[in-house]
């Protein structure tokens, strides 16, 4: 029989919200898969349990310690994977664990915790029925523009983490793309002595001195009332390319002005004349 992979939530700030089977797994486990081994060894030491073993488990060394997990598992023991705080594996490592588990015909199970994006989500007052994790944007260039394009034209609501030396920009870029009218809710330190949820406009939000880890709750696209269609969307993308904009620059334009998908915008304008064609007589 093989062992079992145990995804194990932690708590985000309040010691107390730990589960007792959480606790019982993290005892048990032959092995146990932590970001930090001494963040992890000062709540087991606050559990009073003594790990078997601990692993860092981090974008660096996720890929190696895989071949371990496996082996652990294969032999029959229990193998625990626990982030620095909150549910591994959401925006956090973990992900390439599950892979090799599943890969040895290991159980993977999970133990159910605080998770910080959930948490935000349902003390936003924005809708969520629907809605989608971003997790955190990239830090610079076109796959940032991408990502924020994306967001502007995305009418479920949305999730973000953010640092506190990037929120300031982060939330700066959002109104840029989003528009200032956009609903947003920030929570932070949730669960802990000073929790804090703002709720407001983006261009009416204001923080005091950034602190600590934030989660950034967006509003969806409102719906508009006219169809959009596919010669609607060639007319923008034409209008677009006349102002000079790449092909890219024009989808992305378009994408995020009808509030569409856009690779859809991109499919139609790969399709469309370029601006020097549009000006060859």
């Amino acid at each position: 029989m093989t062992g079992t992979l145990w995804l194990v939530a932690t708590p985000i700030g309040n010691l107390g919200d730990i589960a007792p089977r959480a606790r019982e797994t993290l005892e048990q486990s032959a092995l146990v898969c932590c970001e930090d081994t001494r963040r992890t060894g000062r709540l087991l030491q606050h559990l009073g349990i003594t790990a078997r073993a601990l692993a860092v488990c981090n974008d660096h060394t996720e890929h190696r310690l895989a071949e371990r997990v496996a082996n652990e598992l294969a032999a029959g023991h229990d193998v625990a994977v626990v982030s620095d705080a909150g549910t591994p594996g959401i925006s956090d490592p973990g992900e390439r664990l599950v892979h090799a588990a599943i890969n040895a015909g290991a159980t993977v199970s999970a133990i159910p915790g605080a998770c910080a994006a959930i948490s935000a989500l349902i003390t936003s007052g924005l809708p969520t029925e629907r809605f989608v994790m971003e997790g955190f944007l990239p830090r610079r260039g076109q796959e940032r523009t991408d990502r924020l394009t994306d967001i502007a034209a995305e009418h479920r609501t949305i999730v973000l983490y953010e640092a506190p030396h990037r929120i300031v920009r982060t939330l700066a870029d959002l109104t840029e793309i989003c528009g200032g009218d956009r609903q947003i809710s920030i929570g932070r330190e949730l669960t802990k002595l000073h929790e804090e949820t703002i709720r407001s406009t983006l261009a009416e939000l204001r923080l005091e001195e950034p602190r600590g880890e934030y989660v950034i709750v967006i509003a969806g696209r409102p719906r508009e009332q006219q169809t959009i269609t596919e010669e609607s969307i060639r007319d923008a993308l034409e209008e677009a390319l006349s102002r000079g904009l790449s092909r890219r620059d024009a989808a992305a334009d378009v994408a995020r002005r009808l509030g569409i998908p856009r690779r859809q915008a991109y499919d139609l304008v790969i399709q469309s004349p370029s601006p020097q064609e549009m000006n060859t007589p």
